[in-house]
């Protein structure tokens, strides 16, 4: 146990070097509502899936998102500049969500639709929203939390 928590402190301790200071800059206003949070300046809310650029603000589209299946993740940018991110794995039944379109997540197992602005439900059967994860965006880089 003990090796298995120097380990985990050894993973926290690489999201704050150096990397960690491009994640520490956290600037709430660029990233929007579901990108702020207090778990984003400790060494817990900063895996190393956040030291590396996760997309170009650019690739986003307004109204839209985007998945990124190795993260389970999905970005999406409800209004120009806004950017939200929330887990790519529906609330229902676990599987994956497989395209951001019209305004929703669409869930491609049952039908379940989640809005891009917020990840609530805009379609069942899933009855609750996806969950929100931390994103930073600086610049024109946007980086997992």
């Amino acid at each position: 146990m003990v090796v298995v928590l120097g380990g985990c402190q050894a993973y926290g301790d690489t999201g704050g070097g150096d990397t960690g200071g491009n994640a520490g800059a956290d600037t709430g206003a660029d990233t929007g509502a579901s990108a702020e949070g207090g778990n984003a300046g400790g060494g817990e809310g900063a895996p190393p899936a956040g030291a590396a650029a996760l997309a170009k603000a650019a690739d986003i589209p307004v109204g839209g998102g985007k998945i990124f299946k190795e993260q389970n993740v999905v970005v999406t940018q409800p209004k120009k500049g806004t950017f939200k991110c929330f887990s790519a794995e529906c609330t229902h039944a676990g599987c994956q969500v497989a395209e951001v379109a019209k305004g929703t997540i669409n869930c491609p197992c049952h039908g379940s639709k989640f809005k891009v602005a917020d990840g609530s439900v805009a379609n069942g059967p899933a009855s609750k929203p996806l969950p929100a994860r931390k994103i930073t965006v600086d610049g024109d880089s946007i980086t997992l939390a």
